[in-house]
């Protein structure tokens, strides 16, 4: 990869579809962008390159920490930066890229599970620092602009995609906690100066410190809360109960990566409370062989394997679920289920799938069927039984009338529970968990059970004051209407709208605002866009991930056609691409059948925010002209029909960059602002145009057929670029020198 440190755009090298993408998209940009003098440098922030950067005295020629470079590069006024969705690695995830680097010769250790000595506890901490989310909180030096981009919009209400039928009559529901979770025990309160805290539990053991030395400025809301273990499981059996009773399918909803430390852990009493009589029967044997249930049933069978009661385990297991309520597949075909893998069933993008499928979900026996949506936390499960509610009443959500919902989300300075992951613990014995001040003062306390897990996060000012002005631009450059979903009897929703009341008073924009509880905003935002109209729902980070998935794929059948931009707070420009929770399925099929079904549309999109960023910052005219000229060949793109088809035999990846690459350099032609840029690109265009035929036969040799790729987590870059960059014709038009 590129050491340019001055490159004028920085691309993310990340994992699965759109790490095997970029081989294909990368030459066409750079071959673009070289006609107006910018350079692109790639930095690697995968999970592989992540788990090298860890132990880089282990790698044969070191391995450079881009993550932590690019950390540095975002508080920057210049940088700008294209982000691609990125694994947020669950535990087998990471094991599954830990053997592979392994068995590519890397003396890496492995992962270690109960780690004892300090050496393992140190390998521990180097991995547990690349799990979950931990990409985002570093990137993220800013809040989130996040919408449908208006060519998407158009072509959505042109071609709908396919929507469920809703019944009024349908069983679906939201099952959440009413008491003992994160959302009914949360204390909140804003540090009127700065101070370094620490976390400590006291128990009859003693004070043990937890935390120490954490910094905090003034205005800075801090927050604490646990979720009750004995709640949490008594609510668990209870929904099994009601799922049987109901006769639906049995669905857990979670966040087990961006929540890296809690969330596993409600996974995996989810799975010891449904496999109840297994556990009751063999949870020393299995405890004892490291069947560890926050991994999910599927790591714990390939571990039963290799019991000597595996086949009596096994048959346990299989009438477990014979007498329980079926349980919501992830792959019916392929017998995986809800509680397989913790990354599977991830609730900004699972939830909205059920919801556009008209409350349907795909059951053991391959057919769809109500089910009951399980939500622990009840934080935000509101928005989805909200969703669930409209829906049955009102009908599915008609796309080629809809109106849309954007996002300004406050996300900069790691704000809200996203930013909990050091700061979450499980309780080892019973007592009182209390951050203390520097000067002994506690300022927030809870009593605690064994078992219960507990955490704290914290927003500050400057990024809550950062969020406020990004919402009242969005409405000013639009005039949709604006709602801030807040619910001010929610603890730190309370301290938010202290903070952000006179900021609205000083700007004279009270009457211009609504503010409204998730659950209120929900059926209100549904109502607004139901009528054709369009409003901006200003949220907290976990609502930001949430909604941005949730409507998009409503609205438009994917979030991956987002644009997201990230207003960096140090003058930068951060454009991620959208959503990657169906990459893997995407590399499968690729690996069997040469086929990527992956659309790289919010690539694009990036792009051209990324081109006009850079042209309006440096008051380049050219620049500019590239970046709009690359709007108008997504618009065409999307009007010709040339986005990647589902199926061999159809247009795939590779065949959507080639249709980019022309339409963009045909716009550049055509244009009439920059004569220099027009004159440049006309030969471009007459090439990839007399060429076509040509072209398209060479993109499409070897479809059907299965491909290595050298690896999964970490591909040979060679084999890659053979598969994605089969067209000589084509190449050599790309890999021209510029002028």
């Amino acid at each position: 990869m590129s050491t340019d440190t001055n490159a004028d755009i920085i691309y993310t090298a990340t994992d699965e579809a759109p790490q095997l993408a970029a081989a294909s998209l990368l030459p066409i940009i750079r071959r673009f962008v070289s006609e107006v003098g910018l350079s692109v440098e790639e930095r690697d922030i995968s999970v592989a390159g992540r788990i090298l950067a860890a132990f880089p005295e282990r790698a044969p020629d070191g391995a450079q920490d881009d993550l932590a470079w690019l950390g540095d590069r975002v508080k920057e006024a210049d940088a700008n930066i294209i982000k691609l969705p990125n694994v947020s690695a669950s535990v087998p995830q990471l094991n599954a890229a830990i053997a592979e680097l392994q068995a590519q010769g890397f003396d890496i250790p492995d992962y270690p599970e109960a780690p004892e000595t300090d050496a393992e506890k140190e390998t521990r901490a180097r991995y547990d620092a690349i799990k979950g989310s931990a990409v985002n909180p570093v990137l993220r030096e800013g809040n989130s602009d996040r919408r449908a981009p208006a060519a998407v919009k158009a072509f959505a209400k042109e071609h709908p995609h396919s929507m469920g039928t809703w019944s009024k009559d349908s069983k679906t529901r939201v099952s959440t906690m009413s008491a003992g979770d994160f959302h009914s025990n949360e204390k909140s309160v804003t540090l009127d100066a700065a101070q370094t805290v620490r976390i400590e539990h006291v128990s009859g053991d003693g004070t043990k410190v937890l935390a120490d030395g954490l910094s905090y400025p003034a205005g800075t809301i801090l927050d604490a809360t646990f979720m009750s273990k004995a709640a949490l499981l008594s609510f668990l059996e209870e929904a099994i109960a009601t799922t049987a009773a109901d006769g639906t399918l049995f669905s857990l909803h979670m966040k087990a990566t961006m929540m890296k430390v809690s969330d596993p852990i409600i996974f995996g009493h989810a799975v010891r409370v449904y496999l109840k009589p297994v556990f009751d029967t063999y949870g020393d044997a299995l405890a004892e062989a490291g069947a560890n249930p926050n991994s999910g049933l599927g790591t714990m069978l390939d571990v039963i394997a290799d019991m000597p009661q595996a086949d009596e385990i096994n048959a346990a297991i299989k009438a477990c679920l014979s007498e329980r309520p079926p349980l919501y597949m992830v792959n019916s075909d392929r017998g995986i289920t809800n509680l397989h893998v913790p990354s599977d069933v991830i609730i900004d993008a699972s939830m909205p799938a059920v919801l556009r499928a008209g409350g349907k979900g795909w059951g053991p026996d391959g057919k769809e069927g109500d089910t009951n949506c399980v939500i622990p936390d009840s934080s935000y499960a509101g928005v989805y039984a909200e969703s669930v509610a409209f829906f049955k009443e009102n009908g599915a959500l008609d796309p080629t009338t809809a109106g849309t919902v954007q996002n300004v989300g406050l996300m900069a300075k790691k704000a809200e529970e996203y930013g909990s992951h050091p700061t979450t613990f499980e309780m080892s014995a019973s007592g009182t968990m209390n951050v203390v001040a520097e000067g002994g003062d506690v300022l927030l306390s809870h009593d605690v059970a064994a078992g219960d897990i507990w955490r704290m996060a914290s927003t500050r000012a400057e990024a809550i004051e950062n969020w406020l002005a990004l919402a009242l631009e969005r409405q000013k450059l639009t005039g949709y209407e604006t709602v801030f979903w807040l619910n001010k009897n929610r603890a730190h929703d309370a301290e938010i709208l202290r903070a952000i009341t006179p900021m609205l008073e000083a700007a004279g924009a009270m009457d211009k605002v609504q503010i409204m509880a998730p659950s209120e905003a929900t059926q209100h935002a549904l109502k607004v866009i139901t009528r054709g109209e369009n409003v901006i729902a200003a949220t907290g980070n976990v609502l930001r991930d949430y909604l941005t998935d949730l409507f998009p794929i409503l609205e438009v059948g994917t979030s991956a056609k987002m644009l997201s931009v990230v207003k960096l707070m140090n003058g930068g420009g951060l454009f991620e691409t959208g959503a990657g929770g169906s990459a893997p399925k995407h590399v499968q099929q690729l690996m069997e059948e040469n086929h990527l079904r992956w659309d790289s549309l919010g690539e694009f999109c990036a792009l051209a925010e990324s081109l006009r960023f850079v042209g309006e910052a440096r008051g380049d005219a050219d620049v500019q002209v590239m970046g709009d000229a690359a709007d108008d060949a997504i618009t065409r793109l999307l009007s010709e029909g040339k986005s990647p088809g589902r199926k061999v035999g159809q247009d795939d990846n590779r065949d959507s960059h080639f249709h980019f690459a022309l339409y963009w350099a045909e716009a550049l032609a055509a244009q009439s602002k920059s004569p220099a840029l027009s004159e440049t690109f006309a030969p471009v265009a007459a090439r990839l145009r007399d060429d076509y035929d040509t072209i398209r036969a060479e993109l499409s040799q070897g479809r059907g057929q299965a491909v290595d790729l050298g690896g999964y987590y970490r591909t040979d870059p060679e084999k890659v670029a053979a598969v994605f960059r089969p067209s000589a014709t084509f190449n050599a038009i790309m890999d021209q020198a510029a002028g």
